[in-house]
């Protein structure tokens, strides 16, 4: 392999080592100004997309934790990796297809494990991990809240009686 393929190739493998998932999606159709948007898109939120040749990132996966995509990968690709939430990379990959009918989900990688386009489209459909925290949160103080309300009653009701009882002696 030439010297600026293992170069490229080593780039990929760090990329992939330190992103916890990877999309790959097919750009064809996709103009520059729109793959613009889309690198622009996902960059806020914490992902990258590129452009990758289907041989350097066939050696680069092999090379790196995941396992062998011999048949996975043809056409014209590019993989989208990240730091943070799989599924706020999978949604603006689903809002920007609904948008401009491009780029098409192919399948991606979690953990090791192999997201089919289906499993992508449900990542999409969850909500933000502000929203799942802020869930958890409100489940997990339910029980206290309603011990509080419990152990109040029985003293609120009390006070009702004797302020109804000084009422009434009035």
């Amino acid at each position: 392999m030439r010297v600026e393929k293992k170069l490229i190739s080593a780039e990929y493998i760090q990329r992939l080592n330190s992103s916890p998932f990877f999309i790959v999606v097919d750009y064809r159709g996709l103009t520059v100004g729109h793959f613009s948007e889309l690198r622009k898109r996902l960059g806020k939120n914490g992902a990258e997309i590129h452009v990758v040749k289907n041989s350097i990132f066939r050696i680069a996966v092999k090379e790196s934790r995941t396992t062998d995509l011999t048949g996975s990968l043809t056409g014209q690709m590019a993989v989208v990796t990240g730091q943070r939430d799989v599924s706020a990379a999978a949604k603006i990959l689903k809002t920007f297809q609904s948008e401009f009918e491009r780029p098409k989900l192919k399948f991606g990688y979690l953990n090791n494990q192999r997201l089919e386009t289906a499993d992508l489209q449900t990542l999409a459909d969850l909500p933000s991990i502000e929203v799942l925290r802020g869930k958890l949160l409100g489940v997990l103080q339910a029980p206290s809240s309603q011990l509080v309300r419990l152990l109040n009653t029985p003293a609120s009701q009390l006070a009702r009686v004797l302020q109804a009882r000084v009422e009434k002696a009035q």
